[in-house]
């Protein structure tokens, strides 16, 4: 494995906030997975940590990355394994520093469930499945796909217009001025809430 660049180095330093801002295939996971490396090597319990990415598949491939550089680290000889740390942290390790770095593949694998590593949709809603009742959801909620999500929206919609309040005025102003097709749609609800309650006339 190639050795980070020191801006690379300096990024995945835990101790430094960092923003990375790169094109696709530039090392972004890497960067990542090295920040968590040297989070844990400096001691940190690797139950402790939380990574959250935006798609299951980030989230999937830096499990992966993690388990296969910790796996790495528990075989490799002491040359090799200090000639890795190095090159991770700019620094040769300690004794101290390279048996932690041995024992880290038994420990993570110890953890109940692994590392806390989600898509921030998944983190969300764990926490609401652990906390229902301090965030005002039902214990037994479920996750409504996008496309009924859409169909129960439509279906609001008809119900808020077909009870709204119609008098003879009210008509004749429907008529003169109709819902537009971007005021029915998803996007302007707040359009569309406040046409329901400004009176007709």
């Amino acid at each position: 494995m190639t050795a980070p660049t020191p801006e690379q180095r300096a990024a995945a330093d835990p101790r430094a906030s960092a923003w990375v801002s790169a094109s696709a295939g530039s090392g972004k996971t890497r960067l990542l997975v090295d920040r968590v490396l040297r989070l844990m090597l400096a001691g940190s319990d690797p139950g402790h940590i939380l990574c959250l990415t935006f798609t299951r598949a980030a989230a999937a491939e830096m499990a992966t990355r993690l388990q296969a550089r910790l796996g790495e680290w528990a075989t490799l000889p002491d040359e090799a394994l200090d000639r890795e740390i190095e090159a991770l942290a700019g620094a040769p390790p300690d004794r101290a520093t390279r048996e932690r770095a041995r024992a880290l593949f038994a420990r993570v694998l110890d953890l109940p469930g692994g590392m806390k590593i989600a898509t921030i949709h998944a983190f969300c809603q764990g926490l609401l499945r652990r906390f229902p009742l301090e965030a005002g959801v039902a214990p037994q909620f479920a996750l409504v796909e996008e496309a009924e999500a859409q169909a129960l929206l439509a279906q609001a919609r008809e119900a808020a217009l077909a009870e709204a309040p119609l008098t003879e005025a009210g008509a004749r102003a429907v008529a003169r001025a109709p819902l537009t097709e971007a005021e029915m749609s998803a996007r302007d609800d707040r359009r569309l809430r406040i046409r329901l309650k400004r009176p007709f006339g």
